[in-house]
């Protein structure tokens, strides 16, 4: 039975005696003097429901501190539960009901005379269906939101030394990573630009400036889950999360002793990894500290690798009301960058390096049952840094004085084929260097309110001081920016009847760079069919609409073709070609699907189209070729054109500007099972139909006395694509497949993902041996399709000890990164995960 959290006094028996009178005096004495204290006692209350939101009648609930069992109860027919302890410290709840996963709850410390709530969300035994934070703001089970988003836990991040093999297997994402182990990896989502993904780390915005974000040389590191949001959710984060959100959280110390743990793992390519975690709780402190180091020399010359991640996590709860926390992340990498190696045959001597820190600092405040507030301050410190030491090449020049690679044949997917000698490295001082940083300071405000079970608010503030830095010392350029950025959001989220769920926000952003923007969002699910048992056990309608805009990057901001032009003295030609300042790009999106359960949700299968518009995207047109089709120019002048430009020119970088537009319509499908308590199978197919419809390339280079290039006739879209073509880089057809089993010694994963060809271009416009166009192709599936398989596993062979292992691409795919570049053939590594802890002996 229950222990109820109210203090009653019964009435005594009468006495007539003096002696029977005292009596009761001195106990009545006793009462009043102890009563304070029993009424006081520390309680634990919530209640238990289930994802939809419907009440779980008989749930066990089962509070424990220090590995013992301080009390129980079982949820009423409301789904309430009330649990009484004498004792503070940790503690953590365990819940476990028929037809539903056991759950562990995060520990939390409570003193004696505290009050503590914990509501319990239940998700289905078979299918994973978890609490997520980037789709509304606010800690909500999936099903109650209309947001396709997609979690990655612990077992499938376990053996990753980055994230990006991972983010390849979910719906409507498209991994491309020019390299080979930490060379540059762009995330496209649902036919987005890569820049369109806002990345977040413990509710701190990490990206660069103008959101551009390299996941090849992010380590998992420190890393204890993943949220992947896919649509745009600009009226919560501010710009940036256009076409996704992905947040990642840091792992805290639970054990009420110090725990500690060490994996060690080698493997081929000269490849090795140490991983070292102290963690820990005790009394209100937690704790966690994590370092690891990862070398490999992967399979191409000049192109080893080396990546360090510390992080330290540490939390203070003053009481069970208020938690302060604070996260840091420190990572250094360098890696060489022996460029395009299919397109040249011989390997650039240049190195890439990486400095990020990232601060999450927290105090958050349960202010009333129904009120909770959280104050965050973030700060980002990115500084990147390239340099080409010495010129490199095979010994032949051209004429003037640049570099060429070997003779190849360049063959692409679509079969047409070029050959020659492309330009390897230009003719200019060397070393060659290069920095670009980034620094945020934010300060963000979330309050939330619970009106009533069946309504939520959520109203925020963030302001954010960015600076960037962009200097090339080779060419004396030292250019720096500030922003200064606001943005006032609010959203609600509710249900009726736990049947009919919607989520409306908006926000209102300032930006120093593009002014002022609105952002609505809107999303609704309707349980057409609610759950229960059977073959058709719940069908779902879903339905979202959103708006979001992004900051241009720090390259974009300073390679700014408006703002090249009119400071050299070419204002004519802006209006000429109706070239404007940089603007925010944006997008529309509208999303429709249903949700479908089986076999007494045995089975989950989920299938939603979505449309999204792009326009004011940001394209470039290389330093190459502008003052060849810039209109009017004599040789004189397209010389001082040339000086100008400077490395632009002279290193074919691309300028800015908001001239392309294009369309992203498709389908995405997934559906997931299990097979017992132990086997959880997943997969899905991404159909994408993306169209670009307005392009610098077609509207203005043709215009310009034919200077587009084509290969035989057909046009080509040297740096960006042409109107009526694909958007680079982005698949029309991918899938994956993952199965998972997890038992109480061995745990296995195999992931499969699979991808068509997709639009590219070999970028080498104005590079052959003639400085022409012969190594151009044709752009239409250029880059080749895929199929990526991935194994590992572990099993436990001690309490304190467990062997793993894990292989990657395990048909040694060369075709997996982008035309030019060569893919890390199979790559085995296996190691030792050792614990040691009170809890082990």
């Amino acid at each position: 039975m229950p222990v109820s959290a109210s203090c009653t006094h019964r009435p005594w028996r009468h006495f007539t005696s003096v002696f029977g009178r005292a009596f009761i005096f001195i106990c009545a004495a006793l009462a009043l003097l102890y009563s304070p204290v029993l009424c006081s006692a520390a309680e634990v209350h919530g209640v238990v429901t289930d994802s939809t939101g419907a009440k779980v009648p008989g749930a066990n609930v089962v509070l424990i501190s220090k590995g013992k069992v301080v009390g129980s109860s079982v949820s009423h027919s409301d789904g309430s539960f009330e649990i009484l302890t004498g004792t503070s410290g940790r503690f953590f709840l365990l819940i476990s009901a028929k037809t539903f996963r056991q759950l562990q709850t995060p520990d939390f410390y409570a003193g004696r005379f505290q009050s503590v709530e914990r509501s319990i969300v239940l998700e289905p035994a078979w299918v994973h269906q978890s609490i997520v934070v980037a789709a509304t703001g606010t800690p909500t089970p999936q099903p109650q939101t209309s947001s396709a988003t997609t979690v990655l836990g612990p077992i499938d991040l376990a053996q990753r030394i980055s994230l990006v093999n991972s983010l390849r297997f979910m719906p409507g994402t498209f991994i491309t990573q020019t390299g080979q182990r930490g060379a540059q990896t762009s995330v496209f989502v649902r036919g987005g630009d890569s820049d369109d993904n806002m990345v977040l780390l413990d509710g701190v915005d990490i990206g660069d400036l103008g959101n551009q974000f390299d996941f090849g040389p992010f380590s998992t590191t420190g890393i204890e889950r993943a949220e992947i949001y896919r649509g745009p959710d600009s009226n919560l984060y501010g710009a940036g999360a256009m076409t996704s959100v992905v947040s990642m959280t840091t792992p805290r110390g639970t054990t009420s002793f110090p725990s500690l743990l060490f994996q060690g793992s080698g493997g081929n390519f000269n490849t090795s990894r140490e991983d070292l975690e102290l963690a820990g709780a005790r009394g209100r402190l937690d704790y966690l500290g994590n370092y690891s180091w990862l070398q490999t020399s992967n399979a191409l010359p000049n192109d080893q690798y080396h990546l360090g991640s510390a992080v330290a996590n540490l939390g203070w709860q003053p009481s069970a009301s208020t938690q302060i926390r604070g996260v840091a992340h420190y990572l250094v990498d360098g890696t060489g960058d022996p460029n395009a190696w299919a397109f040249y045959h011989v390997a650039d001597d240049a190195t890439q390096k990486d400095q990020n820190i990232y601060f999450s600092g927290s105090i958050a405040n349960q202010t009333t049952s129904s009120f909770h507030n959280t104050v965050h301050y973030g700060l980002v410190r990115k500084r990147e840094q390239y340099y080409l030491w010495k010129q490199s090449g095979s010994g032949d020049f051209d004429a003037y004085g640049d570099s060429l690679g070997y003779p190849v044949t360049i063959t692409g997917a679509n079969g047409y084929s070029a050959s020659g000698q492309a330009v390897l490295d230009y003719a200019q001082t060397y070393p060659y260097q290069y920095q670009l940083d980034s620094n945020r300071d934010e300060l963000l405000y979330n309050g939330d309110l619970t009106f009533t079970p069946h309504l939520a608010g959520l109203i925020g503030f963030e302001y954010e001081d960015e600076r960037g830095l962009q200097y090339v010392p080779t060419y004396s350029t030292y250019e720096t920016t500030e922003r200064t950025n606001y943005n006032y959001l609010a959203s609600v989220h509710g249900d009726f009847k736990t049947r009919f769920f919607y989520t409306l926000g908006g926000s209102l952003e300032h930006y120093s760079l593009f002014g002022t923007q609105t952002t609505p969002r809107a999303g609704v699910s309707f349980y057409a069919l609610k759950p229960r048992s059977g073959v058709f056990s719940g069908t779902q309608i879903l339905f979202n609409y959103g708006d979001a805009v992004r900051e241009p990057t720090l390259t974009d901001e300073f390679g700014s073709l408006y703002h090249f032009l009119v400071a050299n003295g070419y204002s004519s030609v802006v209006s000429q070609l109706q070239i404007g300042p940089l603007s925010a790009p944006q997008v529309r999106m509208y999303e429709g699907g249903f949700a479908q359960s089986f076999l007494s949700d045995h089975i989950s299968f989920r299938a939603t189209y979505f449309h999204n518009q792009f326009g004011r995207e940001i394209e470039y047109v290389g330093g190459h070729i502008l003052p060849s089709i810039l209109p009017g120019l004599t040789a004189a002048e397209q010389q001082q054109l040339e000086a100008a430009l400077g490395y632009y020119y002279s290193d074919d970088y691309g300028l800015a500007v908001n001239s392309e537009a294009f369309r992203a319509q498709g389908v995405e499908a997934s559906v997931e099972s299990g097979i017992g308590r132990n086997i959880f199978l997943r997969g899905g197919y991404t159909y994408l139909d993306a169209v670009v419809q307005r392009s610098f390339d077609s509207d203005n280079e043709a215009l310009l006395g034919g200077s587009e290039p084509t290969y035989n006739g057909i046009p080509i879209g040297a740096i960006s694509p042409l109107v009526g073509a694909r958007p680079f880089r982005r698949a029309p057809n991918s899938g994956y497949f993952s199965a998972t089993y997890a038992g109480k010694r061995l745990t296995g994963i195999f992931n499969s993902s699979f991808v068509s060809r997709s639009d590219d271009s070999t970028y080498l416009e104005y590079a052959d041996q003639y400085g022409g166009n012969s190594l151009l192709l044709p752009n239409r599936n250029l880059d080749h399709g895929y199929a990526e398989l991935d194994l590992g596993g572990s099993f436990r062979l001690f309490s304190w000890m467990d062997i793993f292992a894990q292989a990657n691409n395990l048909a040694s795919n060369q075709h997996i990164a982008p035309i030019g570049y060569v893919s890390l053939p199979m790559n085995v590594r296996g190691g030792l995960r050792l614990r040691w802890g009170i809890g082990n002996h």
